[in-house]
């Protein structure tokens, strides 16, 4: 245990394990801990650090945007906050033109989930198996997974679950007091699995034909990830309400809701958020998308993602059952548990996420270097032939 580790441990509340490894500072793709040993970084926490680590556009817009101005109330126009919502609605889907500012992911989903019910009066809520939308009760509710929902129950009312890409099913659970069903276009934690486009497009329709609105959670998914600027144009699909989160500030707590014309016109007071589209967090925003706009990122996922893919497929291990993703949101699925091969890639200096039990997610920032994904491809082949502490006389599994 590391001298960090133990004091940090002395009175944080324990809900998030401690790994003993303290990162003092970051750059680029890299990151460097206390000792100022080198990792490439294949999490960016969570997908979060799109830009990856001391962007300088990230850096000068906070530092600038400190001097002058860091919070404002959202009651309180403000200039940066302005700029920010237009120049994101620019970029959202058509029709999406109004914004909900708030301070992470799960608030976004938590936002939409309200907005929803009051557009329609309504109360249910139709979610996928598999997907995973946050830790919040409204967001907890809309999550499948045991795991994380059974210490808390009972949840909100009102949320059905049914299979990724089960037709049936889902024509079945939207039914007239269905206020929205809830898509997560590529299952993050559920081991990056991308819905089928016919499933997605009969959402849509349902949506359209039984009164109910499409939610779309692009928490990781957005800007970027996937190689679109947002996973719904790989679908063609405009929902009626987009949540976003972790990249849109690079590191700066940020969410957002855009929001379409179904959903009409929302009461002043129904919703807030004291932090949400503080001046600070819009201009991180657009710092953001002045990196996407300028620096080509989106395409670039798109490239370099695809060679990754590639080179992922044809890694030599009988280990490997499956390679999936798109763009920099990539993942090997493995014939046995892959937290001994998370741990393993580590100790070589490679950071990665474990998903579900069997695979190992990759999420590194859309900045990094083709020869930084080789040294990741490197260590990968090597871990995944040595044996493993846990793993070492497990059988591959059939």
């Amino acid at each position: 245990m590391n001298r960090t580790q133990e004091r940090e441990l002395r009175h944080t509340s324990g809900v998030v394990p401690l790994r003993d490894i303290a990162f003092a500072r970051g750059e680029g793709a890299l990151l460097f801990d206390e000792e100022g040993r080198r990792y490439v970084d294949c999490a960016a926490g969570h997908g979060v650090a799109a830009l990856g680590h001391a962007h300088p556009r990230l850096l000068a817009a906070l530092s600038s945007q400190a001097e002058r101005l860091i919070t404002c109330a959202a009651g309180w126009p403000n200039a940066v906050r302005a700029d920010y919502v237009a120049r994101l609605v620019s970029l959202l889907p058509a029709g999406l033109e109004r914004v909900f500012l708030c301070n992470s992911g799960t608030e976004s989903i938590e936002a939409a989930l309200k907005f929803a019910r009051l557009a329609t009066g309504r109360q249910g809520v139709v979610a996928l198996e598999r997907a995973f939308h946050g830790r919040t009760f409204g967001a907890l509710s809309a999550t499948a997974n045991p795991k994380y929902r059974q210490p808390f129950e009972p949840l909100v009312p009102g949320f059905a679950h049914v299979p990724p890409n089960d037709v049936a099913a889902l024509e079945g659970a939207v039914t007239a007091e269905t206020a929205c069903v809830l898509l997560e276009l590529v299952q993050g934690e559920g081991g990056v699995h991308a819905l089928e486009a016919a499933f997605v497009q009969r959402a849509r329709e349902l949506c359209d034909e039984r009164g109910a609105l499409l939610v779309v959670d692009e928490v990781q998914t957005g800007f970027g990830r996937t190689g679109r600027l947002f996973a719904c144009e790989h679908y063609g699909l405009v929902p009626d309400l987009l949540c976003l989160g972790k990249a849109i500030g690079g590191g700066v707590p940020m969410g957002a809701v855009g929001i379409g014309p179904r959903v009409g016109e929302l009461p002043p007071g129904s919703h807030g958020s004291t932090f949400g589209g503080n001046p600070l967090a819009c201009a991180a925003g657009l710092a953001v998308l002045d990196a996407f706009a300028k620096d080509g990122l989106t395409e670039r996922a798109r490239t370099i993602g695809a060679w990754f893919h590639e080179r992922l497929r044809g890694l030599s291990s009988e280990l490997v059952r499956d390679v999936r993703g798109l763009g920099l949101m990539q993942a090997i699925e493995l014939r046995v548990r892959a937290a001994p091969f998370v741990a393993g890639l580590l100790e070589e200096g490679i950071l990665t996420i474990p998903t579900g039990t069997m695979a190992i997610r990759f999420l590194p920032p859309l900045v990094i270097r083709r020869e930084e994904l080789e040294q990741v491809l490197a260590a990968l082949e090597r871990v995944l032939v040595r044996p493993t502490r846990e793993g070492a006389s497990e059988e591959v599994r059939s």
